[in-house]
C-alpha cells in the first residue's frame, strides 16, 4: 500500500467508529417509540380485547340508565310539587281535577257512582284573629290528619281553597259518605286544637255525582249543601 493510500484509510477509520457510535436519527427513534406506544394505548379501541370493549359499553349503558332514572325522579317530584298543597300535603285543585277526571271516566264506564263532600271549617277567621295564622295552619293540618286516618286508599282529598276541602269517595252511597264525614266531625270537635283552648268545628255538604253532570256541577251542589249547613247553625252535615 502506498503512503497516500495508507493515510487515507487511517483518516477514514476514526470516522467510521464515530459513525457507529452515533445514536439513531431522532426522527426515526420518535417514530418507533410512537408506534410502540400506540400498540398498547387504550385509545386505540380496535386493538383492545373484545371483553374490555363490551364491558366499557355496559358501563356506559348503566350510566345512561342511572341518568334517565334521576331525570324521571326529578320529573315526578316536580309534578307532585305542582299538584300538592305545601302546608297540608293534600292535593291542590290542579291535582284533584286530574285525579277526578280519571275517576269520572271510570264511573261512567262501570256505572259505579262516587260521592263528594265539601268541608269548610267554621269561624276560621275568628281563630286567625285571636290566635294568629299559625293556629289557623295547625287547624288545617289537624283536620287533614283526621281525614286521612278515616280515608280508604281509593279516596281522594283536596284543599280546595283557604279552609275548604273536598273529599271524593269512589263507590260510595250518599248515606255512607254522610256517616263517614260525621265521624270525622265528631273527632275534630271533641277536643281543643293543640296549643290553644279553642274547639273547632266544620260544616259539610255531601252529594253523589250524577252521570249526566260534570265534576264542577257536582262540586257546585256540594257547595250549596255546605252553605245550607252554615245557615242552619254550622257544625253539621247537609246532603244534597
Amino acid at each position: 500500500m502506498h503512503r497516500n493510500e495508507s493515510q487515507l484509510a487511517y483518516q477514514h477509520r476514526p470516522a467510521s467508529r464515530r459513525l457507529h457510535r452515533r445514536s439513531a436519527h431522532p426522527g426515526v427513534t420518535s417514530c418507533v417509540l410512537r408506534s410502540r406506544v400506540a400498540e398498547h394505548s387504550p385509545v386505540v379501541v380496535g386493538g383492545l380485547p373484545k371483553a374490555i370493549i363490551r364491558e366499557a359499553g355496559m358501563f356506559e349503558l348503566l350510566a345512561a340508565e342511572l341518568r334517565i332514572a334521576e331525570l324521571e325522579k326529578a320529573l315526578a317530584e316536580a309534578h307532585e310539587a305542582a299538584c300538592t298543597d305545601p302546608l297540608t300535603g293534600a292535593l291542590n285543585r290542579r291535582g284533584f281535577e286530574q285525579v277526578c277526571q280519571r275517576e269520572l271516566a271510570l264511573a261512567r264506564r262501570s256505572g259505579c257512582r262516587f260521592a263528594l263532600a265539601l268541608l269548610d271549617i267554621d269561624d276560621f277567621k275568628r281563630l286567625n284573629d285571636r290566635y294568629g295564622h299559625q293556629a289557623g295552619d295547625v287547624a288545617l293540618v289537624h283536620l287533614v290528619d283526621l281525614l286521612r286516618q278515616s280515608m280508604r286508599p281509593s279516596d281522594v282529598l283536596c284543599r280546595f281553597g283557604g279552609e275548604e276541602f273536598v273529599l271524593m269517595l269512589p263507590a260510595t252511597t250518599l248515606d255512607e259518605a254522610s256517616k263517614a264525614v260525621a265521624r270525622v266531625l265528631r273527632e275534630f270537635s271533641a277536643q281543643a286544637l293543640p296549643g290553644t283552648d279553642c274547639v273547632m268545628t266544620f260544616s259539610a255538604g255531601v252529594v253523589v255525582h250524577g252521570f249526566a253532570e260534570s265534576l264542577d256541577q257536582a262540586i257546585g251542589r256540594a257547595d250549596q249543601a255546605n252553605y245550607a249547613a252554615k245557615r242552619s247553625g254550622k257544625n253539621r252535615i247537609v246532603t244534597g
